[in-house]
């Protein structure tokens, strides 16, 4: 009686429009766990990612690249919990059914069409490979240990796993917070405050781009607040720019412009297949071969400062509009980028520095005010657009690729690894990381 007693209270829940219990919270046998699971799973789980392109664009410039340049490569990705999160039980099953709602998710011809319109510089033959593209949850594996930690693995073709990363950490983010009853928030409140930080950045002359898909609370957050900054910006003229942002479906529901180049997981692949110290130079040629100069924003920190500065040589430094900061010092980081510049005869005025390393509003104009003087400063900013709501923390997750093999006929994947600015954002086994900082010599900064 006590089992039916269980399943009748959450079924009393439902009826009375209750805010389910979190799954930490569910006890019972096996069986009554899991009928629990069902029952919450079909009255309360919506799906979470419904549209094909409610992704970063930059995984769709890398897949297309990978495509291109390494078509027979394979890869193996491993989810970071920074915080140690302790998941509520059931969560990694929760994780894995809508992973396996992805299989359903398509490409539509609306898309396609936004796509070709804002996105010339994709060559043609990939929107095919879009169209028939089809997520498989066999891909992916999930589970919780015995403290409650979640782990999640992709494994499987570069050009197929790529397409994993942002959905999976969006459904991660937004489930968690549904089934720990803190989703219940002031949309209008949002507005509100989004528009507020918009009219700031935009009177300080901050250009600026919503980098915040992956870590939001929900894709409603999202939307709520690309609206009030599209409304913001189009209110009156300002010194600043909203841009746009790496939402591909948002921008596409708001006629904005997708923004997004790369992600360290291009660099890192190359370097697991090929070594970390042409790694950049490998990763740039490869960019090159691909885009033929457009999308020419580079992200140089997947090996470290040093080791990149070696590799970019003039030809690079002119054929790329910029680069982007997402560890480390933003003043040193941007005074060593200026220096690099000077030294190869190009005026860093005349480029780009896109400035993305976990930066709120006060950071971004603070940032501003200084690097405009040397060169053409601009914002990636994205969890306090995304998640920034009172009482509510923030997820801090990651997943990055960690192994690659250039060919299927291969027995054995090479390790790979992130060597950041910031020592505590490295990511990899420890053994990897040191064989990979012995390779370029690496020396930990005082930072």
């Amino acid at each position: 009686m006590g089992a039916y007693r269980g399943v009748a209270n959450i079924v009393q829940l439902l009826c009375n429009n209750f805010t389910p219990p979190s799954l930490s919270s569910l006890k019972g046998s096996t069986a009554l766990l899991r009928l629990q699971y069902i029952i919450i799973n079909n009255f309360f789980m919506k799906q979470i990612i419904t549209h094909f392109t409610d992704d970063d664009l930059y995984k769709f410039t890398m897949c297309c690249a990978v495509i291109d340049n390494f078509p027979r490569a394979q890869v193996k990705y491993s989810f970071k919990d920074r915080d140690n999160t302790q998941y509520p039980d059931g969560f990694d099953k929760l994780v894995m059914e809508q992973v396996k709602y992805l299989e359903n998710v398509v490409i539509t011809d609306e898309e396609i069409a936004f796509m070709r319109r804002k996105c010339n510089y994709i060559p043609e033959w990939f929107y095919p490979y879009l169209k028939g593209f089809r997520y498989d949850s066999s891909w992916v594996k999930t589970w919780l240990d015995d403290e409650r930690h979640l782990h999640i693995e992709f494994e499987g073709a570069w050009s197929d796993t790529i397409l994993l990363e942002v959905k999976v950490l969006a459904i991660i983010s937004e489930l968690y917070y549904i089934v720990t009853g803190q989703d219940k928030v002031d949309y209008d409140d949002y507005y509100s405050k989004s528009y507020n930080k918009a009219e700031r950045l935009l009177s300080a002359g901050c250009v600026y781009t919503d980098f915040g898909t992956r870590r939001r609370l929900s894709l409603e957050a999202e939307d709520v607040m690309v609206k009030a900054m599209k409304d913001c910006y189009e209110s009156k003229k300002w010194k600043g720019k909203f841009v746009g942002t790496s939402n591909v479906w948002l921008a596409m529901k708001y006629d904005l412009t997708p923004v997004g180049t790369m992600a360290h997981e291009f660099v890192c692949a190359i370097g697991g297949m090929y070594g970390p110290q042409m790694a950049n130079h490998l990763a740039m040629e490869s960019w090159r071969n691909t885009f033929r100069g457009a999308l020419g924003t580079y992200l140089y920190d997947s090996f470290g400062w040093d080791i990149f500065s070696l590799n970019f040589s003039e030809d690079f430094a002119n054929l790329f509009k910029g680069l982007r900061i997402d560890s480390g010092d933003n003043r040193k980081e941007l005074q060593r980028i200026v220096e690099k510049y000077k030294s190869l005869g190009v005026d860093p005025k005349t480029k780009q520095v896109i400035f993305s390393n976990a930066l709120n509003t006060d950071e971004a104009i603070e940032v501003q005010q200084y690097a405009e003087k040397y060169v053409q400063p601009s914002f990636g900013i994205g969890t306090h657009f995304t998640n920034d709501f009172k009482g509510v923390k923030p997820m801090n997750i990651v997943i990055k690729l960690v192994a690659a093999k250039i060919t299927e006929a291969w027995p054995y994947y090479n390790e790979t690894c992130k060597l950041s600015e910031d020592e505590e954002k490295h990511i990899g086994e420890t053994s990897v990381i040191k064989r990979f900082q012995d390779a370029i010599h690496w020396k930990e900064r005082e930072l």
